[in-house]
């Protein structure tokens, strides 16, 4: 392969790459909720259909999740002041964006023509304007587990389909098919072919309709104590945005069977500070079902493939009403919101454990919020304060400050009562809801001069009520530092993290603290124009009552890029002790493929990405992966068992572009 990259030199200007950012700001943690895999399906969907900064309004800007809210505001009256932009090099008079963001920013809008846009557009101009993109993503397996012999109800590979239509950045239609490994095709409960069918219609700008969503649709309001079918932030990237809540409708075109909505729904405005948001939703869900046809576990995962899942498959249905009246003058904004959802099964959870106490229980739940927020050039305020039918609260504000040009501070305060459920909340948090929890976190961005870039924060939070796998009231802290370094063609990373959780020992009778210490150290050369290397060693050890798990992870990673082709490679060694000493490596990977698997014991993982452009229309990606261990002769357990030392699989996309 270095062969190969030093035979094709052919020059190019380097480019910012989004993906290394996302890299950065991502956690174990927030990889493990599936948060990256969702920012991952945002963002690319965004760098394929980018931003016209000459057309563009203010809820279009802030659906950019690493902008401040005085980043958004500065950028916002720039355009209403010097509109058209002829270059994406003005942003440099936007004196909120830094070096950092403004890069990043380049790979999400372009300064587009200025076209005078009727209401409603003409059928000549849909046709014209409007661009068609296909995609087609397999994936082969090249070994096979217990349950492809005997168990899984359908074949090894994994396969999905996707269609959309853009015009601008007005309308948006599309649907996307998505099979995983295992799950039948064409039979049992899948007869209609596909195990999942994402199916969308977004039309933004018509007049006073701001914006209409029909199909599969995602609802973020304030800071998403009520609704939040959206991704939520880690703490490293809350940091990037400074904390500020959205009120967005966004068309649901990933793969995922989760964390959606399925109706309609619309942003109205009513006059220049006021606007409505409303949506209604029906959908079947997967649950467990208790003896007495209640429903025990509403399941989220999406898989189908075993007869036991699929005998849980959409054998629930929920229905969502919810609306939002917000006002909204200059740096000032207070919107009002409410949700209520009912299933046609009543949820009863079993109660044989303390921390199932208060989980969400019964047939109908409704809540209802305000959030607000101001802000200035130097000062922003946000927050949101909620409550369920049954008067329980939970709240979260922010303030954060702009000290100096190079120097941000941020505070964020939240308290989730015990008593607090909201089926479609997902906000900041320590704990895996937003229920009995109470905490603080002080975060800060400084940039001394233009080379420096230093991120870090404290977070500690208190859990009140037993939680799963603590038995008693507990405690957690986090804290992580980040430094990275820039010089002409070097660019040196550290990363240290801290995280400190509780949980019972062996025996229940003791709570004990597991220290997890985690450091990376990366160094990126751009050797050329179009080649960039990057050497990387990953860390970790976690101590529990004296004794201590150690894991340690090198990778090297090569990049090169020319007009229509670009080559990734990566090769990763790693050891560790236990699966608590698990490691992470980022991969490049094709298209709306989210690459970030985790590894423990003693192996080598190496993969080898292309992708290229076959003229104006077409393009054609494949990654080889493979992962050899050398202390096991198995790999994983039950029907994913897989009877050799070593695991690989070919990925292969068709892109079309009409």
């Amino acid at each position: 392969m270095l062969f190969l990259l030093l035979l094709l030199t052919v020059p190019v200007a380097a480019q910012s790459d989004w993906h290394e950012a996302l890299r950065e700001w991502l956690t174990a943690e927030d990889v493990e909720e599936s948060y990256g895999e969702e920012l991952l399906e945002q963002l690319e969907e965004r760098a394929q259909t980018p931003i016209n900064l000459n057309q563009t309004c203010r809820e279009e800007l802030e659906e950019l999740p690493f902008l401040t809210a005085q980043q958004v505001e500065e950028l916002t009256e720039y355009l209403d002041h010097y509109k058209p932009m002829r270059s994406l090099s003005e942003l440099q008079m936007v004196k909120g964006l830094d070096y950092h963001t403004r890069r990043l920013l380049q790979c999400f809008v372009v300064a587009g023509e200025e076209r005078k846009s009727s209401v409603w557009p003409k059928a000549a101009d849909l046709l014209k304007y409007g661009q068609h993109r296909m995609t087609a993503t397999g994936k082969i397996p090249f070994y096979e587990r217990q349950g492809d012999r005997n168990g899984y109800l359908g074949y090894k590979y994994r396969h999905d389909l996707r269609y959309q239509y853009t015009f601008g950045n007005r309308i948006k239609a599309g649907i996307t098919a998505a099979q995983d490994a295992g799950e039948p095709f064409f039979t049992n409960k899948n007869s209609m072919g596909y195990d999942q069918y994402n199916y969308y219609v977004q039309l933004r700008d018509f007049g006073r309709l701001e914006e209409l969503n029909l199909g599969h649709y995602r609802v973020q309001m304030g800071m998403g104590l009520v609704m939040n079918t959206s991704f939520h932030l880690g703490k490293l990237t809350t940091l990037q945005t400074m904390g500020r809540g959205l009120h967005t409708l966004s068309a649901h075109s990933s793969r995922s069977a989760s964390n959606h909505l399925q109706g309609i729904a619309a942003t109205v405005r009513l006059a220049k500070q006021w606007r409505v948001m409303a949506f209604a939703s029906y959908q079947a869900i997967d649950a467990t079902l208790n003896d007495d046809g209640t429903a025990r576990t509403l399941l989220y995962s999406g898989y189908h493939c075993t007869p036991t899942e699929i005998e849980k498959k959409h054998n629930t249905y929920e229905t969502d009403l919810g609306a939002s009246i917000g006002w909204h003058q200059g740096t000032l904004h207070i919107n009002a919101n409410a949700v209520y959802t009912r299933y046609d099964r009543s949820l009863q959870p079993m109660q044989n454990a303390l921390y199932h106490t208060y989980s969400a229980q019964g047939n109908s739940f409704l809540n209802m919020s305000l959030d607000y927020g101001w802000n200035n050039h130097r000062w922003a305020f946000s927050g949101e304060t909620a409550l369920n039918k049954k008067g329980a609260v939970a709240l979260i504000h922010t303030v954060n400050c702009r000290v100096t040009d190079q120097l941000s501070l941020m505070l964020l305060h939240r308290y989730y009562d015990k008593r607090y459920t909201a089926q479609h909340a997902n906000s900041f948090r320590e704990g895996s809801s937003i229920q009995n929890e109470h905490g603080i976190y002080l975060g800060a961005t400084w940039q001394p001069l233009r080379s420096w870039f230093v991120q870090g924060y404290v977070d500690y939070a208190h859990f009140s009520w037993p939680r799963y796998q603590v038995s008693a009231s507990s405690d957690a802290f986090d804290a992580l530092f980040s430094a990275r370094y820039s010089r002409k063609r070097w660019k040196w990373n550290m990363r240290y993290r801290m995280h400190i959780r509780q949980h019972d020992n062996d025996t229940k009778k003791l709570i004990v603290n597991q220290t997890s210490n985690r450091l990376r150290i990366a160094v990126d050369w751009t050797a050329t124009s179009t080649l960039t290397l990057r050497t990387q060693g990953d860390g970790v050890v976690v101590s529990e009552q004296g004794t201590n798990s150690r894991g340690i992870m090198v990778s090297q990673q090569a990049r090169w890029q020319q007009r229509w082709l670009k080559v990734a490679g990566t090769v990763a060694w790693f050891h560790s002790d236990d699966y608590d000493s698990r490691l992470y490596q980022y991969e490049p990977s094709t298209q709306y493929d989210f690459s970030f698997p985790a590894y423990y014991g003693h192996g080598i993982r190496y993969s080898l990405m292309m992708q290229a452009d076959i003229g104006k229309h077409l393009a054609l990606a494949t990654k080889l992966g493979v992962t050899n261990y050398f202390d096991r002769s198995v790999i994983g357990t039950g029907l994913q068992q897989i009877d050799q030392s070593s695991m690989a699989d070919l990925l292969i996309q068709l892109n079309v572009k009409l």
